[in-house]
């Protein structure tokens, strides 16, 4: 039987290298493993990285080919762009199983022992040198760059104890502990965040990337370690907390640029794999597209605001926790009226600033105006840009022979009245503000006829709002909610941003 062919089971009943040897085992490298999977996968029209969406075309072609070209890999990209989860999904490109020198540090290939500790073990007992098996799993290892990791982390040191414990001297080079790279053989070892590794220590993997061998204080030690490399990096890191060292960039075989989604229906798909829906929020909770592209309209806005600095990035993380306050926002209010299920609003989605503004990094004109004030102006402009995928654009509808689609409600906020709406109304009172208003049902209807039921009363919320960002009607802030009333009258009594002492009052 081939190798390749003899199940799980059966290979974990080896226990010997005799027994290991009679069942056609031959050695392969990390790097070729990887390759001979992935074209199993490719050949089988398998998917080889599921759950990362927006690169299908792009960095994941990138990554095929720089495994079947048996590469190092630096994965090149700003904050949130899944860099770290390509690396760790490359765990599953390995075998299920591969057989190891029982008791070794460094993972040893019986047919290839590395290490002094199994090269005795196999000396001694030859065919019965005892086998152990060691799963994918466990064949990855992760390191976060950090300014205090030293070369005795990575590559390894000389260990006093262990030599007076072994009564050995210190040129016998069982007294070497090794560090997590040379604990990594046979497996991928991931370094993120590679500019913020020191210069110095960035050096000391010179030798593992090109030679892939090891040398510890000065001992005569070569190890040619079988290690798959995988480095992240941000742009912005290498200018403003370090670099990649030139050598090492030039050892490094493939750098793969990574990105953001490019389509609000991409970001959604991200956002709802990776929220965390708590158990029965879900039931409480109803949410509709809408919501979703809300959301994801907030980053596409953030990361061409003039406030946010571009070079920064801003990370998928906005949207996923973004979404995760706004379920929560709709099920605190539904708790608060004793309520057993509700529907998101608008409202809601407004209460999400405490997601936006921990996401952004601001440029000094953002930081002058307060993260508040930004979260505020990204979401506006997020729901003018959807308002019109719904309603007819307000600007054109002035110059329209037919007259503006929106001139019986704006004619009503003309003569005075208002609309609240509150944070934590409950449905009847919700329902009650939304109706009140004329001609507002009938824009609706007329232009989303599907929209039933909840879905429909979220619409004439969110055709509030719409008209607000479009200048046609004024939101003014309450300590509570919103009030919408005519956009003259909200002119005077429109305060500066950032005053505290109006915050019954506050327009944005």
């Amino acid at each position: 039987m081939n190798y390749k062919n003899i199940p799980a089971e059966k290979l974990l009943q080896i226990k010997t290298l005799g027994q290991l040897k009679a069942a056609g085992y031959e050695p392969q490298s990390v790097k070729q493993e990887l390759r001979t999977n992935l074209i199993t996968k490719l050949q089988n029209k398998e998917e080889v990285f599921p759950g990362i969406w927006g690169y299908e075309e792009t960095v994941i072609p990138d990554m095929q080919r720089a495994i079947l070209s048996m590469h190092h890999i630096n994965l090149l990209g700003l904050r949130g762009q899944a860099k770290t989860r390509i690396a760790r999904q490359m765990v599953d490109l390995l075998d299920e199983y591969i057989p190891v020198v029982k008791g070794s540090e460094l993972n040893d290939d019986p047919l290839q022992p590395l290490s002094r500790f199994a090269k005795d073990t196999v000396q001694e007992h030859g065919d019965d040198t005892p086998i152990s098996w060691m799963h994918r799993s466990d064949r990855y290892t992760e390191k976060l760059a950090t300014p205090d990791v030293s070369v005795a982390d990575l590559i390894g040191d000389a260990d006093p104890i262990k030599a007076a414990t072994m009564k050995l001297p210190y040129s016998d080079e069982r007294v070497i502990h090794f560090g997590l790279i040379p604990r990594s053989h046979r497996g991928i070892f991931v370094i993120n965040e590679l500019p913020d590794l020191q210069a110095r220590i960035q050096v000391s993997l010179f030798n593992i990337l090109q030679e892939g061998d090891i040398q510890i204080r000065g001992f005569k030690v070569r190890m040619p370690l079988d290690i798959q490399f995988v480095f992240t990096a941000n742009p912005e890191d290498y200018t403003n907390r370090g670099s990649i060292v030139t050598p090492l960039k030039d050892r490094i075989d493939s750098q793969i640029i990574t990105h953001y989604p490019k389509t609000i229906e991409t970001g959604k798909k991200i956002t709802k794999q990776e929220a965390r829906v708590k158990e029965g929020q879900g039931q409480l909770v109803k949410t509709n597209d809408i919501i979703g592209d809300l959301i994801e309209q907030v980053a596409f806005e953030a990361r061409e605001s003039e406030y946010v600095d571009a070079k920064s990035g801003v990370s998928a993380r906005l949207t996923i926790s973004a979404y995760e306050n706004l379920l929560s926002a709709a099920e605190r209010r539904a708790l608060m009226n004793g309520e057993t299920s509700t529907y998101v609003r608008v409202a809601d989605f407004l209460n999400t600033i405490p997601a936006v503004t921990g996401k952004v990094e601001l440029v000094y004109e953002g930081e002058q105006e307060g993260a508040g004030h930004v979260a505020q102006v990204l979401m506006g402009k997020a729901i003018r840009t959807q308002f019109l995928k719904y309603f007819p654009d307000p600007d054109k509808g002035k110059k329209s022979k037919q007259g503006s689609p929106y001139k019986s409600i704006t004619e009503w906020f003309g003569d005075g009245n208002t609309v609240d709406i509150l944070n934590d109304a409950s449905e009847a009172d919700y329902k009650k503000a939304v109706q009140n208003v004329p001609g507002l049902k009938g824009l609706v209807e007329k232009y989303q006829p599907d929209a039933k039921g909840d879905e429909k009363l979220f619409l004439m919320e969110f055709a509030l709002h719409g008209l607000a960002e479009h200048s046609q009607l004024s939101k003014n802030r309450l300590s509570t909610g919103l009030q919408f009333k005519d956009l003259l009258s909200g002119m005077f009594s429109m305060p500066s941003f950032g005053n505290e002492e109006e915050d019954e009052d506050d327009n944005f």
